[in-house]
């Protein structure tokens, strides 16, 4: 089980959703040894020929990170743009790297090009289920395992901000409130900010980089064209 299963939202919210890991695993039981950082690089390299809307690296952060200016003003603007290069050159031990896709094309393309590479590490696809199937069929893998997420008790899918919850689970770790979730949502009502505005500040204080501007802009544009 990964901290993205507990994304919320219907299957189909999810469409333009996927998120790639590559995890390290050593088995003293097995003989296994030595360090993963050399094949999590090469991974994190191939993910970003793919055109990947975020790359993450669980111990240093995403491709959009927070500022330490304490002016309001230094959320928004022009470094809002995703570095990539900050989170290629910043890996410095081996640990859950990740790639997120907001192109089925995409996301299928990479995965058949790493299980062309045989880097040696497990790799997981979180999506919907019909995601993650196409892109293992596209790339001849069958499915080794599946894992769910039972979802929230209480939750039904008229529950007034629910758009607030889709947003806020977009962070696996927590760090993504309820309540920035629904100032970004006033902020884009009040066309204080575009949907694109908010979703990237957003994404820059999720610390490992799996924040999915597109589809959080995509839920934006929703509340802000009043779609319940």
């Amino acid at each position: 089980m990964t901290n993205t299963l507990h994304r919320y939202g219907k299957s189909e919210t999810f469409v333009d959703d996927y998120i790639v890991f590559s995890l390290p695993a050593k088995s003293k039981a097995a003989g296994q040894t030595g360090d993963a950082l050399a094949a999590q690089k090469r991974f994190m390299q191939i993910a970003a020929e793919y055109k990947p809307a975020s790359l993450g690296d669980a111990l240093h952060g995403g491709s959009l990170r927070p500022t330490r200016s304490k002016s309001i003003f230094g959320h928004w603007g022009k470094r809002n743009k995703p570095n990539f290069k900050k989170v290629l050159e910043g890996m410095s031990k081996a640990g859950t790297m990740a790639a997120v896709f907001d192109n089925r094309a995409n996301a299928e393309a990479f995965v058949k090009r790493i299980k062309e590479e045989d880097l040696g590490l497990s790799v997981n696809i979180s999506s919907s289920i019909e995601n993650a199937k196409n892109a293992c069929k596209n790339a001849g893998i069958p499915r080794h395992s599946i894992a769910y997420s039972l979802g929230f008790e209480d939750v039904g899918d008229n529950l007034p901000g629910k758009q607030a919850i889709m947003l806020s689970t977009m962070c696996g770790h927590g760090m993504l409130s309820i309540n920035f979730a629904q100032k970004m949502m006033s902020f884009v009502k009040e066309n204080r900010r575009t949907p694109k505005e908010a979703a990237e500040t957003m994404a820059r204080f999720c610390s490992c980089g799996i924040f999915n501007t597109t589809r959080a802009a995509r839920i934006l544009e929703d509340v802000r064209i009043g779609v319940k």
